[in-house]
């Protein structure tokens, strides 16, 4: 019997605040010192009040904006009670009946796959719920003392929940769904979102079924999925498993499983809650909040980035995804294509065609050549020495043939690390290109007269004999020799 998956998510966002959700303690999840940033609000001590952050409820109604969500007018906090050491209060002031937002959705290919061109069809994820709450602490297992140590540093952080309808059919479409939130987040500057740090946490609801059954099968919650691989791996995991089950004429037990990424797979912790396992009730020291006093203006989004760069400067679908995966980069990419319309509005005899390519040579010398660059020096363009206007004219002197493709290597290796123009740094190490005719024609006099058997190869029609005589002339003008005009030199002496 085949079987058909049916997923839903559970996304957490810790919010980019300077403050905690109730009380005036720092925001801080690069605090290596433990129990540093807390206070007797974050720590639950008796006679303590909350007071709402501003902040984070603006951020948690931007999401829900952006993400095609209804607001609600009035929405209020609730007390969301269970037991665990990280809990200090014994429970957890959050949102139940009345969140900020409900009923969005986020559009994402169909089948998870690559959609720059905006060619593929869409499928709509909707979104059920986004709700504000506080996050718990931490907890340290220490094996070797058989304890466990608490830090409170993060209790208290704001915590932004968002849950899915269960509209999602394959762990592509799970992974990607995540990718296109934690990019919206960043672009709404809301939250790092770093998976690796915690800042993003994704769980996942899932159950098989018969395909020819409308009926949902038993759902489990998959929690500890801390990357995209992760997600994708645990969901393929548990649908094999679940399959197994049902195959042996078991029943899919209702629970709560770790993802062990060390393994490979998911292992029960204990049985699934429900709501009214939590007892909430509304949060009698915090009042309600109206959402007509939030005002704010949402940014363009990845999705119509994508559409617009595929539109407006032509370039491949993976140079598009590379360049919106980072805000900062695309607007760096921006700003040196501004640079560059300047150079050619200028220049008054640049073709439309030429324009084109020059734009793809910036686009491929950022997505190759510079992030090349941050990889090996663990850096970002945030703090990146190269102005957009020197990178734009580091490119139009390789467009115009003034540096060959080695010597624009060594002159963007140097930009880099000092942030010097490129025109001073060639001038300086004399990396101008030749392109001198009298001077390559007595290079290649020269070439052809030491290499007999490679002009007599090119005789009879050889190609790859005219390549190896260019690269002697390259090496003769130490890379120096504009490549083209040399080749042309060669064959008509030939």
């Amino acid at each position: 019997m085949k079987y058909r998956p049916t997923i839903g998510m559970e996304v957490h966002a810790e919010l980019k605040t300077k403050s905690k959700m109730f009380c005036g303690c720092a925001n801080n999840s690069d605090e290596k010192n433990p129990n540093t940033n807390i206070c007797p609000i974050c720590t639950g001590q008796p006679g303590t009040l909350p007071v709402i952050n501003k902040k984070a409820v603006e951020k948690t109604i931007k999401a829900g904006s952006a993400l095609n969500c209804k607001i609600l007018k009035k929405a209020h906090f609730d007390r969301k009670n269970y037991f665990y050491p990280d809990l200090p209060k014994g429970y957890q002031i959050s949102q139940f009946d009345e969140p900020f937002c409900e009923n969005g959705y986020l559009e994402i290919s169909a089948n998870g796959e690559s959609d720059n061109s905006g060619q593929n069809s869409k499928k709509k994820i909707k979104i059920r719920r986004i709700h504000l709450e506080e996050d718990a602490g931490k907890l340290i297992h220490q094996k070797e003392n058989g304890c466990s140590l608490a830090d409170y540093n993060r209790a208290g952080v704001p915590l932004m929940e968002l849950v899915t309808e269960p509209d999602i059919s394959s762990s592509k479409e799970a992974k990607k769904f995540c990718q296109e939130l934690q990019l919206i987040f960043r672009y709404l500057d809301i939250s790092y979102a770093d998976m690796e740090k915690g800042q993003m946490r994704c769980e996942v609801n899932i159950s098989i079924s018969p395909e020819n059954e409308n009926k949902l099968g038993t759902r489990t919650e998959i929690k500890n999925l801390n990357s995209f691989r992760a997600v994708e791996r645990g969901i393929e995991y548990e649908i094999k498993r679940q399959t197994k089950v049902l195959e042996a004429g078991d029943k899919v037990i209702q629970e709560t499983r770790g993802w062990d990424d060390a393994r490979g797979i998911t292992v029960s912790q204990r049985s699934k809650e429900e709501a009214h396992d939590y007892r909430y009730l509304p949060e009698p020291d915090l009042p309600a909040v109206e959402s007509k006093n939030f005002k704010f203006k949402i940014s363009e989004l990845p999705q119509q980035k994508r559409e617009r760069f595929n539109k407006q400067f032509k370039i491949s679908p993976s140079n598009i995804e590379t360049l919106i995966s980072n805000k900062h980069l695309s607007e760096y990419f921006e700003q040196t294509v501004s640079e560059l319309r300047a150079w050619i509005q200028a220049k008054e005899n640049i073709s439309e065609n030429d324009s084109e390519k020059l734009i793809k040579l910036a686009v491929n010398y950022i997505v190759t050549e510079l992030q090349k660059l941050f990889y090996q020096t663990k850096s970002n363009v945030q703090n990146c020495k190269i102005t957009p206007e020197n990178f734009a004219e580091f490119i139009t002197l390789i467009f115009e043939g003034k540096i060959s493709s080695s010597a624009a290597q060594t002159v963007l290796a140097e930009m880099f690390k000092s942030g010097a123009d490129p025109s001073h740094i060639i001038k300086k190490e004399n990396l101008s290109q030749v392109s001198d005719e009298k001077l390559l024609n007595e290079t290649a006099e020269k070439i052809i007269k030491e290499n007999p058997q490679a002009v007599e190869d090119f005789g009879k029609g050889k190609e790859k004999s005219l390549q190896f005589l260019v690269g002697k002339m390259m090496a003769a003008t130490k890379g120096k020799a504009n490549p083209q005009i040399a080749g042309e030199i060669l064959k008509g002496k030939m």
